[in-house]
């Protein structure tokens, strides 16, 4: 006679508790890029729309940036460290393969010994790592869940590479997920297209890099790349509406990853937003952070009162793989 498996049951739904960014003290405005690419600040403006980022100084590590931005988000929540079950971080720019940078954070939080583990899903990371948390704290494996998506892009930029040196900054955003009885996270629409992976990435696999070679860096088919965040992305961003329940008239902000504001606005115009809506146009004056940019808007606009509690956002992340995640969110 075969036995029967107990599965738990955890909350009826999970939402954002809290939110916090940590940004670096340098920042770099598009006159610096010039120094190394031909080209000029009104080309970077009207291509990305950025004006300035931030790059992390040798002490503000992959690891002491997310420090900060999960101090601020715990305490935004209203949560001790030891209350954490789960830590899971995004990045693409921890160039440890093991072990996970989120086992040290969990550490250095003072968390206990929760499930800590990294994940690698580039600019959808962070809607990643929201999708697994929400899944961990509905089935029972933990009540909250620290979620941090953070990038030191700035040591994947080729200075002398015009396409592409002047879209990157570093940065760690985070969020902490809690039990709700009402829904705060809307089901997730994600995927790949392994097919397009050739269009965003690395430009020296590390297990062919040798040293005196010039260091592995970021590079993309910006075009390509381009059509498909407007023409295909846009249709996953409407697919995450539809499966929340919520119309554009309903929803009071767009957070999309920063990857470049002509992007933004064009999946703005194809969605067909209210002007009532709040746009997270944060790439401006951060640049792309990866994994980092929807959790680093999101603090943004909340501080600045674009965004205020309770409202309801659609947030999408989009980048190398091709990979995409898109869901619905109450802010905290």
């Amino acid at each position: 006679m075969s036995a029967t498996l107990k599965v738990s049951r955890g909350a009826p739904y999970a939402r954002i508790l809290g939110v916090g960014g940590y940004r670096p003290t340098r920042e770099v405005p598009n006159e610096e890029i010039l120094k190394h690419i031909d080209s000029s600040d009104e080309w970077i403006r009207s291509r990305s729309g950025i004006v300035t980022r931030n790059w992390a100084s040798p002490e503000e590590t992959v690891t002491e940036m997310s420090l900060a931005a999960s101090g601020k988000a715990l305490a935004d929540a209203g949560l001790d460290a030891e209350r954490v079950d789960a830590v899971i971080i995004s990045t693409v720019s921890h160039f440890k393969q093991t072990p996970a940078v989120a086992t040290e954070i969990a550490h250095r939080l003072g968390a206990g010994s929760p499930a800590a583990f990294d994940i690698s899903a580039a600019c959808a990371g962070f809607g990643y790592g929201l999708t697994i948390g929400r899944g961990l704290i509905v089935d029972g494996s933990a009540r909250h869940v620290l979620i941090v998506g953070v990038e030191r892009l700035s040591d994947l930029t080729d200075l002398t590479d015009r396409s592409t040196a002047f879209l990157f900054g570093d940065g760690a955003g985070a969020v902490v997920l809690g039990p709700s009885e009402e829904p705060g996270i809307g089901p997730t629409i994600w995927g790949s297209e392994g097919d397009k992976s050739d269009t965003i990435s690395q430009t020296v696999p590390w297990d062919r890099y040798e040293p005196g070679q010039k260091f592995p860096a970021l590079r993309q088919e910006g075009q390509t790349v381009f059509r498909w965040a407007v023409f295909e992305i846009a249709k996953v961003a409407q697919q995450a509406l539809d499966a929340a329940g919520i119309t554009a008239e309903q929803l009071d902000v767009f957070i999309p990853h920063q990857a470049n504001l002509r992007i933004i606005d064009s999946m703005v115009k194809t969605l067909k937003l209210p002007e009532h809506v709040a746009v997270a146009r944060d790439v401006e004056t951060t640049g792309n952070t990866s994994a980092a940019s929807i959790p680093l808007a999101m603090e943004r606009m909340l501080a600045t009162g674009q965004a205020k509690s309770g409202d309801t956002a659609l947030v999408i992340g989009f980048g190398a793989g091709l990979v995409y995640a898109a869901t619905v969110v109450t802010l905290p």
